[in-house]
């Protein structure tokens, strides 16, 4: 009967829990997105504000669409894509979040199966 007793209040307990998602503190800011490609660690930056996004990497500025689904999830859509590839939009969640960073959750919208996973940082 303990035994029944300890699993019920652990189940509880853990099934209460969820992660801290303040997301609306990431719809607007200056960011920085790293991740290593070819062994190379690469730096992203990019200005957001609620409707737009203006990235800069390696020394050439993109910019894209955005429209967010919820509080925590958007699609970016690019504006000047120069291939089939890229006129595709790509969907992101944010999964949690701290005082200054966020993990998300992206994939090209409709190809949950290549979903990968970064985190941000809020510079300003």
């Amino acid at each position: 009967m303990r035994i029944l007793y300890y699993c019920l209040t652990l189940l509880f307990v853990t099934s209460c829990y969820s992660p801290e998602r303040d997301c609306v503190k990431f719809h607007n800011g200056t960011f920085e997105f790293e991740t290593i490609i070819n062994n190379n660690l690469e730096t992203s930056r990019f200005i957001r504000n609620d409707s737009l996004e203006i990235e800069s990497y390696r020394g050439k500025i993109d910019s894209a669409k955005i429209r967010w689904v919820n509080d925590c999830e958007c699609i970016l859509t690019k504006l000047n894509p120069k291939n089939n590839q890229e006129k595709r939009p790509i969907r992101m969640r944010i999964l949690t979040t701290t005082s200054n960073s966020y993990t998300f959750e992206y994939s090209l919208v409709g190809d949950l199966k290549n979903t990968q996973r970064g985190k941000i940082t809020k510079i300003e």
